[in-house]
């Protein structure tokens, strides 16, 4: 595992939004449009602050959630409505939003046109993720009832999933668009979180999701 350690999470977000807009910059050197891969929660907010106010041409850039929880925009635990208020502010609100909702009552009804509107964005250039003590990341949780499915080489795109951790259904990135992202960072913060990643390294996705990604993410960590 590459593991960047920081002293404080001050510095962690400082530099990881520098890493990030960095990245940007040169995945649109080589392309007219590019994606970017981000994951929803609280965590990742401060460098989101931090990133939205880099200048770069925003409007090439293409932002789509890891995954997304099937709640309405406004539903307080909408990662949608989140990262439009951290992300999609300042310079960065000249970026695109990908959607993983739609107003149906369960994803599978929209899966079909959401993932028409995914696939089109593929691969995903650059990607910031997060991981779950429990060891999961994106929705791929131990003990999800799809996610044999969602980690398959195979898997498609995108899929809905539901798991005894997660209050409501999810919608997800699955493990072959994740592991095929071409710039990968992976923030996890204190020291559970760090204890997780390490024993995750010991054992198979099926029982740690995020096993799928050590092999090839930068992870970022500060206690």
């Amino acid at each position: 595992m590459n593991i960047v350690t920081y002293p404080d999470r001050e510095l962690l977000v400082m530099d990881v939004a520098e890493v990030l807009g960095d990245a940007l910059v040169a995945a649109l050197h080589q392309r007219d449009r590019v994606t970017f891969a981000v994951p929803g929660g609280t965590s990742p907010g401060p460098v989101f602050a931090a990133l939205s106010q880099v200048s770069l041409p925003w409007d090439r850039v293409d932002v789509i959630l890891t995954d997304e929880r099937w709640v309405p925009e406004t539903s307080e635990r909408s990662n949608t409505a989140l990262l439009r208020r951290t992300l999609l502010t300042g310079p960065a609100a000249a970026a695109t939003l990908i959607p993983l909702r739609a107003e149906t009552e369960t994803p599978e009804a929209s899966l079909d046109a959401l993932t028409s509107r995914v696939t089109k964005a593929l691969p995903v250039d650059v990607m910031l993720i997060g991981m779950g003590a429990d060891m999961h990341t994106a929705s791929l949780f131990p003990g999800a009832d799809r996610l044999a499915d969602a980690l398959a080489p195979d898997a498609p795109p995108l899929m809905a999933m539901r798991a005894p951790g997660a209050p409501e259904p999810r919608i997800t990135l699955t493990a072959p668009v994740l592991r095929e992202a071409m710039d990968s960072h992976l923030l996890i913060m204190g020291a559970e979180k760090k204890a997780a990643v390490e024993r995750a390294a010991t054992l198979p996705p099926a029982e740690a999701p995020v096993a799928i990604l050590l092999d090839r993410a930068t992870i970022h960590y500060a206690e």
